[in-house]
């Protein structure tokens, strides 16, 4: 089978896809042939050598895949062979064919197609559990998201609309603002804006007439501590990542003068501690798209030879929803 082999961490160009045998599965586990995979952030960073976690090489990157089930080990129960799954592991998706640990996969509904499944998985996750293990998000209440036409920002628009939050996208351009609206939100701010750690208090003030109750934020740098001082009474930050590549510092007197609470998310935790929590997430996550409720918006789908290509856009900020890889 082929499969993106990476012997040494760095540029996304220096790797290419190879030649290695077919898999087969250790007890636990089924094997699983992909039809489309998604491509994250973090993808970028474990190539590069920037992730906290770096496999032992060579190592196969890649964090979900959408596919079909040819194998299965020993100890397997409730799956079958040919069953369309979706799966998520710490490494491997990036490849024709994945062993993952059978508590790590999601039967796919027969209404739901292979890439749809692919672009329903990672980000999704991360923006639910964001959004309501983290931030405990009401019907009713304010979001913003920032970094909103992104992958998992773009999704926590889409769940929060659909949980009955009104959402405010925190965006760099009226085209990305636009995208957000197309997908749920009610209005966008601009993270461009100059003197931003008080104009993005003030924009938002004109849109709600205070502050925020829930902010999920991708970003990072000025914009989380601009975020913060957005935050109505007892409202809930979430840090899930830093596209700016720059990790802020939290001035502690901001939560004692709001009662504001400041969390954050690494969902692969989740996935390796709690299997059967994320396996619910994504079951709802599949119902609320069966019912119309998410619309996940692909913006690019590449063969397996040019991962490198998708994933080079990531260091542009040239990523708008989901990109898939089609083996």
């Amino acid at each position: 089978m082929r499969a993106v082999n990476i012997h040494e961490v760095g540029p996304a160009a220096g790797h290419r896809v190879e030649e290695i045998s077919d898999l087969t599965p250790k007890p636990g586990q089924v094997v699983v042939a992909t039809h489309a995979i998604g491509i994250n952030y973090p993808d970028m960073l474990v190539v590069e050598g920037k992730y906290q976690l770096i496999p032992p090489r060579p190592f196969t990157p890649g964090k979900e895949a959408a596919g079909v089930i040819v194998a299965i080990g020993a100890g397997v129960n409730g799956l079958s062979d040919g069953q369309r799954v979706l799966l998520q592991t710490e490494y491997g998706a990036f490849a024709e064919q994945v062993a993952v640990d059978a508590r790590m996969v999601c039967p796919i509904p027969d209404s739901v197609g292979f890439e749809e499944a692919a672009a329903l998985g990672l980000t999704y996750q991360t923006a639910h559990f964001a959004l309501i293990e983290r931030a405990v998000l009401q019907s009713g209440e304010t979001v913003l998201v920032t970094g909103a036409s992104g992958g998992v920002g773009l999704a926590a628009v889409e769940l929060a609309k659909a949980f009955g939050a009104k959402v405010i996208a925190g965006v760099t351009s009226a085209q990305k603002g636009q995208l957000a609206i197309e997908h749920g939100a009610e209005a966008w701010v601009d993270l461009t804006a100059e003197n931003l750690r008080d104009s993005l208090r003030e924009q938002i003030a004109a849109i709600t007439g205070g502050g925020v109750d829930v902010v999920i934020d991708n970003v990072g740098g000025e914009v989380f501590t601009a975020a913060l001082r957005a935050i109505a009474w007892r409202g809930r930050l979430v840090v899930v990542g830093f596209a700016s590549t720059r990790i802020p510092e939290l001035k502690a007197n901001y939560l004692l003068l709001k009662n504001i609470a400041v969390t954050g998310l690494q969902w692969s935790d989740y996935r390796e501690r709690e299997p059967a929590w994320v396996a619910r997430v994504q079951q709802e996550i599949f119902r609320l798209f069966v019912e119309g409720r998410l619309r996940p918006y692909i913006s690019a789908r590449y063969r397996l030879e040019d991962f490198a290509q998708a994933l080079e856009r990531f260091n542009r900020r040239d990523v708008q929803g989901k990109m898939l890889l089609i083996p």
